[in-house]
């Protein structure tokens, strides 16, 4: 060690006011780790030095082991986030997170997958317990998997809600259209909406699906291809009642080719 970072590390074990302050800057993982052992350090410098995003992993890990440090919520709260904290100490502390905290982290770009689907695990677990406020809060600002999960439950204020939401993929929404139970006022808001209407996959489930009425149908049809037709029209996909006005419409696709 050098002397001057001797030095450093020494004084980090004492230091206060603005040479603490100074400290925390400090590039050196030695000297930083000092500063956890210094009485004057409290939760906002500890959150503060969480805050840098180049902290040494070993000053993390050490954070992390401290029982009284982890007892702050801000401080779990910024271990949980920080981009260089352990794989298996994040996922621990992502079970520990509010709610909001936990969808925040499920679409935080540098978040690794893993940590996200964890995150958003844990909001689908606690859906069915929370209170209707939070869980249009949810619909309106969570990951897409969570707003799905809300959007198929088809609750009045919340599909509306759910549907508008930015994070919400096709991908869910053609998830939710493959429940069979699925409320019959989810289908029918999807089918009135300006953004998943448009959609050709989005319209092919619908098609498919027993609750969409038979006038949103009719106005589909004409816009899918004769394959996606002839699928919907083979024994046993849908009513046997649209599947007279699928054939209707193959036959007259095919008629003009014939002549």
């Amino acid at each position: 060690m050098i002397p001057q970072q001797q030095n450093d590390s020494e004084r980090a074990r004492t230091a206060t006011g603005d040479d603490l302050a100074a400290l925390l800057h400090h590039h050196a993982s030695n000297v930083l780790l000092q500063l956890l052992d210094n009485p004057a350090v409290d939760e906002p410098q500890v959150c503060l030095l969480l805050g840098r995003k180049d902290l040494p992993t070993e000053v993390l890990i050490e954070v992390a082991r401290r029982k009284v440090m982890l007892k702050s919520y801000r401080v779990k709260r910024a271990l949980a986030f920080h981009p260089r904290t352990p794989r298996l100490i994040a996922v621990h502390l992502a079970r520990e997170l509010y709610l909001m905290d936990l969808a925040q982290l499920a679409l935080q770009p540098g978040s690794p997958a893993e940590l996200k689907r964890i995150a958003e695990n844990q909001l689908a677990v606690r859906l069915p317990q929370l209170p209707l406020g939070q869980k249009i809060t949810l619909a309106r600002r969570g990951p897409a998997r969570v707003v799905g999960a809300l959007l198929a439950e088809g609750h009045k204020h919340i599909v509306s809600v759910a549907l508008e939401n930015a994070n919400l993929t096709e991908a869910q929404v053609l998830r939710v259209l493959s429940r069979e139970t699925l409320p019959a006022d989810v289908s029918l808001a999807i089918s009135r909406h300006h953004k998943w209407s448009c959609s050709y996959n989005v319209r092919l489930a619908l098609v498919r699906h027993p609750n969409t009425t038979l006038s949103t149908v009719l106005g589909y049809l004409t816009e899918l291809t004769v394959t996606d037709l002839r699928h919907l029209a083979a024994p046993g996909i849908v009513t046997e009642s649209l599947r007279k006005y699928l054939l209707a419409e193959i036959h007259r696709r095919i008629r003009p080719r014939k002549k």
